[in-house]
């Protein structure tokens, strides 16, 4: 290499190198070659001060490269990089600084800030996007575990269908709520809860209807039983491999029971055990309303810390566990005050859950999901669940009405002993359920009758006696609003006849067509007057037989 090359051994002296030190040479040489220049700058180096020659003598040795005297210490290469003044600055001197500014140079290369800005955005948004994909997965979990589908409450569509309106009653969305202990608890499946949850979205009202859990009926295949007995008898007798298939079953049979009871379909399902609930209720962070009077209950005292007073009365705060005590309480107080007592925890619950409190923080939306994935099943679709949240969102909690089968005038049950159980029968006798049926269809009434008010006469065409009079409790048990009933000016009708007076009632026309099995006419028989009535309706022999 040239920075070792063999001096020559016939010089008499050697004169060292110009600009240059032992094992370098100067940069001159270098120049156009793209090597690192080394050369010093005056005003910003201290001079060196030549080294004096030293005559041959001095130098002699053998020929060729020979170690130094004293070891040669290597300095620590030091990466040199352009100086905005021209001066080569060492990296090292850049400890503790930005990189690119240059040391006390006075000159500040511009911020860039919009790099900052692109960076901070580009966090949020990863951010973001993790965090709903979270959800979306969630959500989806969620979906095949709790929102299996398989119910369906035409009215429930933003734009209703009418020919998907079987009868009356589909004009609201009935939800049957029930409530089991669930695994580790006695009777797991005894629904410990029956609550229906009707909601009108066409006039934008809800209902809170409890059904008493020792209401003595007749469970199809299982003889005569209390009716918190039926889910639990369809799913120990369900053929079904996995439980949401058994569950079901236990539905199916409860719905049986229920219908000659309630006499209004049951459009949804869901079962929550007491887990879920406890859980629901912390997850939005506990509850709070009116307590109407206090709830002493010596026999769970030990579940509340050892006091019997399980909620004082006036305005107080539930946490999940002391809300289900309040609501599973019954040694003290009657079925009846218990189910009241569900029915106000369900109204604070929903206005907590519709609150933004609730839904505008992340963590609760996740513990809500976290108590439904794991202890509720529904027959809900997720479609279903927004739209019921939509409306239920229009509906005041003031305005929801409390329905039970006790409160006058409505006292319609009572209670009795029957093969040594305590039991609730019908007042009107064992097992006639007309009035509660009645009762329930008014205070249920279809949201497209209740709008429209159609008047009704009703006009015996045959020669049975009071057989326009049976059509019209048939019909008012429905909530039809029947003005006139009478004779028709002749009794030779053997079909039923329909006349839509003034063709503006679609929705009543509709049912009352299903109901009557004919389609309705615009033209009255001669010598019938309508009067102020919408509808009138000519029975006919064929009645006879149609009084279910």
């Amino acid at each position: 290499m040239d920075n070792f090359r063999k001096r020559p051994s016939h010089s008499s002296a050697r004169q060292p190198i110009a600009g240059g030190m032992d094992g370098f040479v100067s940069s001159d040489r270098f120049k156009g070659q793209g090597s690192i220049s080394f050369r010093r700058h005056e005003d910003s180096l201290p001079p060196v001060n030549p080294t004096p020659e030293k005559p041959v003598d001095d130098l002699r040795r053998p020929e060729g490269f020979q170690p130094a005297a004293q070891p040669v210490i290597q300095p620590t290469p030091i990466i040199m990089r352009p100086s905005p003044i021209g001066n080569p600055v060492p990296k090292e001197r850049r400890f503790g600084r930005q990189r690119g500014r240059p040391l006390s140079t006075g000159i500040r290369p511009k911020r860039r800030w919009w790099k900052v800005a692109k960076r901070s955005l580009i966090g949020v948004g990863t951010v973001a996007f993790c965090a709903a994909l979270f959800f979306a997965i969630k959500i989806y979990v969620i979906q095949r575990h709790v929102f299996r589908g398989g119910g369906s409450a035409p009215a429930l569509a933003q734009t209703i269908d009418i020919s998907r309106l079987k009868g009356e009653g589909d004009g609201r969305v009935n939800i049957l709520l029930l409530g089991i202990g669930g695994p580790g608890h006695d009777g797991p499946d005894l629904t410990d809860t029956i609550l229906l949850v009707s909601i009108d979205p066409v006039n934008n009202q809800a209902s809170l209807l409890s059904i008493p859990r020792d209401l003595w009926v007749k469970i199809p295949g299982n003889g005569s039983q209390k009716i918190n007995a039926a889910f639990a008898y369809g799913k120990q007798n369900s053929k079904a491999k996995d439980q949401a298939g058994k569950t079901r079953d236990g539905l199916k049979l409860l719905d049986q029971t229920l219908s000659p009871v309630i006499g209004i379909p049951i459009h949804y399902h869901a079962v929550v055990d007491f887990a879920a609930f406890k859980q629901a209720v912390d997850a939005v962070g506990g509850v709070t309303f009116n307590v109407p009077e206090q709830l002493y209950d010596p026999t769970i005292a030990w579940e509340n810390h050892n006091n019997p007073v399980i909620a004082a009365k006036g305005n107080q705060s539930f946490n999940g566990a002391k809300a289900l005590l309040y609501a599973r309480s019954r040694e003290t107080s009657s079925d009846f005050a218990r189910g009241e007592r569900q029915r106000l925890l369900m109204v604070a619950l929903k206005e907590k859950i519709l609150s933004l409190g609730t839904f505008s923080n992340p963590l609760k939306v996740s513990q809500l999901l976290d108590s439904l994935g794991n202890n509720v099943y529904t027959d809900f679709g997720s479609g279903d669940l927004n739209r019921i949240y939509q409306i239920a969102g229009q509906i005041p909690s003031a305005s929801i009405v409390s329905l039970d089968l006790v409160t006058p005038p409505h006292s319609l049950v009572t209670t009795a002993p029957i093969n040594g159980l305590s039991t609730v029968v019908p007042k009107a006798g064992l097992n006639n359920y007309d009035e509660i049926t009645s009762y329930i269809r008014n205070a249920l009434k279809d949201g497209f009758i209740q709008q429209e008010n159609a008047k009704i006469a009703i006009l015996n065409g045959t020669d049975t006696t009071g057989l326009a009079t049976l059509k019209s409790k048939e019909l008012k048990s429905f909530g039809y609003n029947v003005t006139t009933v009478g004779d028709a000016p002749t009794k030779d009708y053997t079909r039923t006849v329909l006349v839509d007076v003034h063709n503006t009632k679609k929705y009543t026309k509709h049912y009352l067509e299903q109901r009557l099995g004919v389609a309705a006419t615009s033209t009255l028989p001669a010598g019938i007057n309508a009067g102020d009535a919408d509808f009138v309706i000519l029975v006919g022999s064929d009645a006879k037989t149609s009084q279910n």
